[in-house]
């Protein structure tokens, strides 16, 4: 059996641009179309500077919607394909090169470099980041030109993506590290309880704050 490429990963952010209406809507109420923009885009802004301080073979933003200045010199962007987000995922591994890659969301502003370490070092040939709501934080594949179709098909945006996907994974024969469960930001609870675990200086723990209480 071959073993699986080892090395720094190719990091990737998959992302919408955030405009008011058309980002984080379920945190609408309380806050407004506006505010919930804000707190998307300080959330992102934070997920892209944790992953500046990551070792990375490359950094990619794959964006619907345009790069604005919250963008922070280092990535290459790239444009979303059509389909489902299982189908966006599945195309995003396709543009990758040989080797580890990792692909999170812009919904982790709690996301610290540590947390994505072994990935693409320790052997296996998946990293799956299960989220508290029953989906998915991060995948990874060590070959992700091969494995990363395994996503394809995956129904998203229910309490058993993260179930169905890892044993996706694990079906397919792929060794898989578990990394630590995270909150995804979708609701006013939400938003608090990540701001809360924030590390120091984020973005979106201040963006928060200015915005005041979280029930009006």
């Amino acid at each position: 059996m071959t073993a699986p490429p080892t090395g720094p990963a190719t990091l990737l952010v998959i992302a919408k641009e955030p405009l008011p209406g058309r980002v984080k809507t379920r945190l609408t109420p309380p806050y407004t179309p506006q505010e919930a923009a804000v707190l998307a885009e300080a959330s992102l802004t934070d997920t892209l500077h944790a992953l500046l301080r990551t070792p990375a073979r490359r950094r990619v933003l794959v964006l619907d919607g345009r790069p604005g200045p919250w963008l922070p010199p280092g990535f290459d962007v790239v444009p979303q394909g059509p389909g489902g987000l299982d189908e966006r995922i599945a195309g995003a591994f396709a543009r990758c090169d040989d080797g580890p890659a990792l692909l999170v969301g812009m919904d982790t502003p709690q996301l610290t470099p540590d947390l994505l370490l072994p990935v693409g070092r320790d052997g296996h040939d998946a990293w799956f980041g299960p989220a508290a709501d029953g989906g998915f934080w991060a995948l990874g594949l060590a070959d992700p030109a091969r494995n990363g179709s395994l996503v394809r098909g995956v129904a998203m945006s229910t309490g058993r993506t993260g179930a169905v996907q890892r044993l996706r994974l694990t079906r397919a024969g792929l060794t898989v590290r578990d990394l630590p469960v995270l909150r995804d930001i979708d609701t006013a609870a939400d938003a608090a309880e990540v701001a809360g675990v924030c590390p120091p200086g984020s973005r979106f723990a201040a963006a928060l704050a200015s915005l005041g209480q979280t029930t009006r």
